[in-house]
Formats: structure tokens, C-alpha cells, sequence
């Protein structure tokens, strides 16, 4: 199995294989925690005015999206797990936009499948990825507004690495490397509490949370993503 590790929207665009799409703080966490709590799809959507445009012809839909961490006007949230429990979400479908993950996920137009990443489900996508037993495996860390490598993203792409190539990595100290990633520093800051809570933090920070992968469906327009259970 060749596996590549790449970044930004540049690597999405090149990645080839079984692409994971990584962003840990916060969308690609959000998302499972989201289908964990009955959500049956999510649109990932780049463009801030194709977003609201797909709200107005889905009112039913929940709208939730950032730019620079902070929620956008009009939007019915931002980019934060833990105000998911705002709104019920059982059977509800999703539209998210955000400046790393969704770019990433939209501009992977290569890749055979395309998944999210983060470390709350770190090993079903080893599993997934192990099950499918590809010829390439493309890991792609979207950083900071898709521009700047981040440690969080970092620390997500050596996990799945290591583990893909049968390696141990690590984790006893995993809330600890995260604490000093600079894009943590947003979710203990008093002034930012609105749009990052601490929470945010402690949920993105559960490694194998969960038991599912994230795939992008490309044959249903907006693309979608679904949940495998694995």
C-alpha cells in the first residue's frame, strides 16, 4: 500500500487512492459527533453563498459554518460539537461550510473515496482503509484556513500512518500535545467561549470515539457525506 501525505487544497487536488481529508479542530470532528447524535446527512459545501442558497431552498435544513473559527452571519451555528445539543437532530440533514475541512472534501476530485479525518475515529478509518486494501492511500492535512500546517492535523496524519503501516503511536499524552497546538489556545480563552468552547477541545481530543467512518457520496448532488459503520 503507497501512502502519501500531503496538505492543503493543493494535496486534495493531487491526492489519488483512499483520501482522508483531515481537520481536527473542529469540522471532521463535529461531523461524527453530529451522525452519533441522529443526524442522516451532511452537505459539505465550499462557498459561504452556495451554502445559504441550499438553506433557502431547504429551510429544514440546519446551516452551520466559519470562517477564521468564527460563525457566520445568517448561519443557524457555527463550527462547535458541543452546541450541536442546541437543536435536535434526529434525522435532520446538514449543511456545513468551513475553511479547511469542506474545502478539502469538495477539491478531492481524484480520489477514488474520499473520507474525513480526525482523531475521534482515528481507528475505524484504519480499519475502513485496512478493509478496502488499497494500492494508494492519500492523507491530507488541511492546517490553518488551509494555508498553515497545524500540530493537531500533524498529530492526526502519524496516527493514521503509524497504524496503517502496523506501527504503535503514542496517545497516553494526546489532550497534552494537542493543550499546545496555537489552535487550541482560541477554546480556553474567556473572549472566545461564544463560538469555541472548552468543550470543543476535550470532544475533538477523545481519540476512537467512535466506530464509524465518514465517506463522501458523490453521486447525489450537493455531494453528501454518509456514515460506515465499521
Amino acid at each position: 500500500m503507497k501512502i502519501v501525505v500531503s496538505d492543503f487544497i493543493e494535496g486534495a487536488q493531487a491526492a489519488r487512492g483512499i483520501t482522508v481529508i483531515i481537520d481536527v479542530f473542529r469540522a471532521f470532528s463535529l461531523a461524527p459527533y453530529a451522525f452519533d447524535a441522529g443526524v442522516s446527512a451532511i452537505y459539505p459545501i465550499a462557498d459561504i453563498e452556495q451554502a445559504r442558497q441550499l438553506k433557502r431552498e431547504r429551510p429544514e435544513y440546519l446551516l452551520l459554518g466559519e470562517r477564521y473559527a468564527q460563525p457566520l452571519d445568517g448561519f443557524d451555528g457555527g463550527n462547535s460539537p458541543a452546541d450541536l445539543s442546541r437543536w435536535p437532530l434526529k434525522n435532520r440533514e446538514v449543511i456545513h461550510t468551513t475553511h479547511s475541512g469542506t474545502q478539502g472534501l469538495i477539491n478531492a476530485i481524484n480520489a477514488d473515496e474520499v473520507l474525513t479525518g480526525a482523531l475521534v475515529n482515528a481507528s475505524a478509518i484504519v480499519r475502513y482503509i485496512q478493509q478496502r486494501s488499497p494500492q494508494e492511500v492519500t492523507l491530507v492535512r488541511m492546517g490553518y484556513a488551509s494555508r498553515e500546517r497545524c500540530l493537531e492535523d500533524d498529530i492526526c496524519a502519524e496516527i493514521l500512518l503509524a497504524r496503517l503501516q502496523g506501527h504503535g503511536y503514542p496517545v497516553d499524552h494526546l489532550a497534552d500535545q494537542l493543550r499546545q497546538a496555537p489552535a487550541s489556545e482560541k477554546f480556553f480563552d474567556p473572549k472566545c467561549q461564544s463560538y469555541a468552547p472548552e468543550q470543543d477541545f476535550w470532544m475533538c481530543a477523545q481519540l476512537d470515539r467512535f466506530d464509524f467512518v465518514l465517506r463522501l457520496d458523490k453521486d447525489m448532488r450537493p455531494w453528501r457525506l454518509v456514515r460506515y459503520d465499521v
